[in-house]
Formats: C-alpha cells, sequence, structure tokens
C-alpha cells in the first residue's frame, strides 16, 4: 500500500494547490465572495482527509515525476488559460484520489466523487460568458468518428490549432463513452478548446462537457438546458428552415446546416445543398455550422455561401496527416 499512499498524498497537494490559485482570481480577479468562497470550503473540507499518516509517505527526493514536464504546462496565454488548467488539474486529481481511494477508504473514494461533481459545478460558473464567446469565435467543428487512434488524431488537429470538438459515438457502449469524454475533456482543456458530447446530456455532465449537440429525435432543448444548466453550449442538427427557427426559439446556443453534400456518415439523409446554407446565414441569428461532405475541394463555395463556420468529420478524422488536414481547412 505504500505506493497507494503516496499517490494519494501526492494528488491531495495537487487538488487543493489547484483549487487555490483558482479561489486567488474569483477573489482578486472577479471580486466574487461566491466562488471565493466554494473554492475555500472545498479546500478547507479536502485537508481533513490529507492525515498525517498519508503525508509520512512521501518521498520527493526520489518522486520522478518531479522532473517531468510538457511544453503545455509553461505555456498560459491569458487568465482563461490558467484557470482552465487548473481546473482540469483539480478535476484529474480527485479522479485519481476517487480510483485509488477504493483501496484505502470507500468513505474518501466516495467523498473525492463528489468533490469532482461540485468542481464540474465551479467550472459552470466560473465560464459561462467565455464559452459563448469561444463558440463565435470558433470556424472549424470536428466531428469524431469511432476508431482506435481517435484521441491521438483530435489531439493532433488541437495542436494545429482547433478550438472546437464534438465526441459522436452512436454504437459505443456507455462506459467507453465515459472512458472518452473523460479524456477528450482533458485534452481540450489542456488545449483550450471546448468540448462537445453528441446525444446525450446526461453523460455530457457526467464528463463535465462545455454542452451537448443534439439531433431532432434527441431530447428537447429544454431538457437538455435542465440537466446541464444555463451556463452550457446546446446544439441541434437542422435540415430545413423550419427546423432552424425552432431551434432559435427553443434557445439553441447554435445549430448544424446540412448534411451540405451527400455523405456516408449521415446515410439516408439528402443533401440539403448550399441554398439552406444561405437561408440561414440570411435568416438566422445563431451560429451555424455547414456539415457533411466537406473539405478543402469545396469548402470555398461552402463559405461564399455565406457562412464562415463549418464541421467536418472525414476531413481530418480519414487524413493521413490529421494536423495537416486541420492547418489546411484552418488557412484564410
Amino acid at each position: 500500500m505504500q505506493a497507494v499512499y503516496r499517490i494519494l498524498d501526492a494528488n491531495l497537494d495537487r487538488a487543493r494547490e489547484g483549487l487555490r490559485v483558482i479561489e486567488e482570481w474569483c477573489r482578486f480577479g472577479l471580486s466574487d465572495i461566491r466562488l471565493s468562497e466554494q473554492c475555500k470550503v472545498l479546500r478547507q473540507e479536502l485537508a481533513p482527509w490529507h492525515t498525517d499518516t498519508l503525508r509520512s509517505y512521501r518521498d520527493t527526493p526520489h518522486d520522478l515525476g518531479t522532473a517531468l514536464t510538457t511544453p503545455q504546462e509553461n505555456i498560459r496565454r491569458d487568465v482563461n488559460q490558467v484557470l482552465q488548467a487548473n481546473l482540469a488539474r483539480v478535476q484529474e486529481a480527485l479522479r485519481v484520489l476517487e480510483e485509488y481511494g477504493k483501496l484505502y477508504n470507500l468513505n474518501f473514494a466516495q467523498a473525492m466523487k463528489q468533490y469532482r461533481y461540485r468542481v464540474y459545478t465551479l467550472e459552470q460558473s466560473l465560464v459561462p460568458q467565455d464559452r459563448r464567446e469561444r463558440l463565435l469565435k470558433s470556424r472549424l467543428y470536428l466531428v469524431t468518428s469511432p476508431g482506435p487512434q481517435l484521441l491521438a488524431i483530435v489531439e493532433a488537429a488541437l495542436s494545429a490549432g482547433l478550438t472546437l470538438v464534438q465526441l459522436r459515438e452512436k454504437e459505443t457502449p456507455v462506459r467507453e463513452i465515459l472512458r472518452l469524454g473523460h479524456a477528450l475533456r482533458e485534452l481540450c482543456d489542456r488545449y483550450g478548446a471546448l468540448f462537445i458530447l453528441n446525444d446525450r446530456p446526461d453523460l455530457a455532465l457526467a464528463v463535465g462537457a462545455d454542452g451537448v449537440h443534439l439531433g431532432q429525435e434527441d431530447a428537447p432543448i429544454a431538457v437538455a438546458r435542465q440537466i446541464l444548466g444555463p451556463t452550457a453550449l446546446i446544439g441541434q442538427s437542422t435540415h430545413a428552415p423550419e427546423q432552424a427557427q425552432r431551434a432559435v426559439m427553443e434557445g439553441a446556443d447554435y445549430i448544424g446546416l446540412g448534411p451540405v453534400y451527400a455523405t456516408p456518415t449521415k446515410l439516408g439523409r439528402a443533401a440539403v445543398g448550399l441554398e439552406y446554407v444561405r437561408y440561414c446565414a440570411e435568416h438566422i441569428t445563431l451560429p451555424g455550422f455547414a456539415i457533411g461532405g466537406i473539405d478543402t475541394t469545396n469548402l470555398a463555395e461552402v463559405q461564399a455561401a455565406g457562412t464562415k463556420r463549418f464541421a467536418v468529420v472525414r476531413a481530418i478524422m480519414d487524413a493521413p496527416d490529421p494536423k495537416a488536414a486541420t492547418l489546411a481547412l484552418l488557412a484564410p
């Protein structure tokens, strides 16, 4: 159990340190006493679990991890990245504490799980407007397809400047969706990107996604909003003017427009063509992402129809070089 005790000690430190970084911004940057208090209470509640017994197993001189670092750890472009990095740090630490805590004390493990959910709520309170501002700035939206290289492909795209990712797993077991969701949440936090989960508001909440994308047959927008709260991003696929108008009325944050061209990812659905893109550009105020068969060969005509925002699947997920493909799609 010595190694387990060292893991628990290190991650209790990590969680409390990350909370203190967030607390300082809530206190001095936002002057928000409510959020400051939430951070402080979480830190204070974690403290009693950090017992002298756990501390006694600390061995910093022989900890190989103290010498490990990544380039991303040295880059913080703004306060938002500081907050996102430390929110991710706290969430990851609490997940580690929950899992290894099961070998130590089941009450400890359950407490760490509940703290993690509270940090998700704290995150939603900290970045409500930021999410919408970042959505408005996003031009390229990657929708994933299943495959063993999914995480590597997404990271390659993120490293090229991608800022918006959707996990789309139609036939995958829930446990695997949760595993991928947690991994993508961490990746997107590392690169400062938004993370959306397809179809399932409940799973989006469980993995701390920035929002959910709904099809016409999925849960109503109002139900998704009730589950995810007012700060979450909710998108909806639309294929006709009346669906776009309804999405506006029901409170969507953005819409998908398509499929613009016939695509195997939307089997059985007829292409809506560029006319629908033009209609939404002229009549719909929500951000609209054209989707369906879009790649570098037809992107210019999609943009000429009135939208600068577009989503792709195969153009990145099936590309021999996902990073180069992303750079080409993001090129002016």
